[in-house]
């Protein structure tokens, strides 16, 4: 099966909406309802798992019965960093040869055509992650220096969906648990660094698919969609 994970555990601290910021009404309807609504009406979506802190899957629950979700089937307590959620959903799904698309609530606008990318690149890979090439020149930087200089052309920067064959993804936490140095910010560094033998294919995302971080993101994803 191809399986959509929606990381939703985070509690949008820095919007200051009060509420966690995947409930954080944008023209009439909750943040997260527009990537679950994509994944919903893509074809090659067979299900979706949402993963959230405990005492919002009630509400969570309500808007899915409310929008007739149908592919949501599972909505789950994740942990307390993002890896625990993503592990919590692997404990979900065991079938080594489903596809597991891993994707952060806070990006609601990804379109169809990117998962779709993620879902055919994994007939070249075992692991594939979303991005778009960097614009700005980036510095690496040691005791407040500019340490070096990569060339921008060999950059990307990350998005989700993240995409990986279960196998392949739960190999790879299962040694990363056992580290206690620990600490990804998404899935595909966890294959990079503890299978670094396995390739991992760059889909091309776009420009569209922001990151909702600050107040200020939900203004220009109101404009977004008011060009649509």
């Amino acid at each position: 099966m191809n399986i959509a994970i929606i990381l939703a555990g985070g509690t949008g601290n820095r919007i200051d909406a009060g509420i966690p910021k995947q409930f954080v009404m944008v023209n009439d309807k909750n943040l997260i309802e527009y990537s679950v609504e994509t994944f919903q009406q893509c074809p090659l979506i067979d299900e979706i798992c949402i993963v959230m802190k405990e005492e919002f899957i009630p509400t969570m629950q309500t808007i899915i019965d409310q929008n007739k979700l149908s592919k949501v089937k599972h909505i789950i307590a994740g942990g307390k960093e993002r890896a625990d959620s993503s592990i919590a959903a692997l404990k979900i799904y065991t079938a080594d040869n489903d596809i597991l698309l891993f994707h952060d609530a806070a990006r609601p606008l990804l379109t169809p055509d990117i998962i779709c990318a993620c879902i055919d690149a994994l007939q070249h890979c075992n692991a594939a992650g979303t991005a778009t090439p960097t614009t700005d020149t980036i510095w690496q930087a040691t005791d407040g220096q500019i340490a070096s200089i990569p060339s921008r052309t060999t950059l990307w920067n990350a998005q989700t969906p993240q995409a990986f064959r279960r196998k392949t993804i739960a190999a790879a936490y299962k040694m990363a648990v056992e580290d206690p140095l620990f600490q990804p910010t998404d899935d595909c560094s966890v294959v990079h660094r503890y299978l670094p033998q396995e390739p991992i294919c760059i889909v091309k995302g776009n420009e569209r698919n922001i990151k909702i971080t600050y107040r200020k993101d939900l203004t220009l994803m109101r404009q977004l969609l008011n060009e649509e």
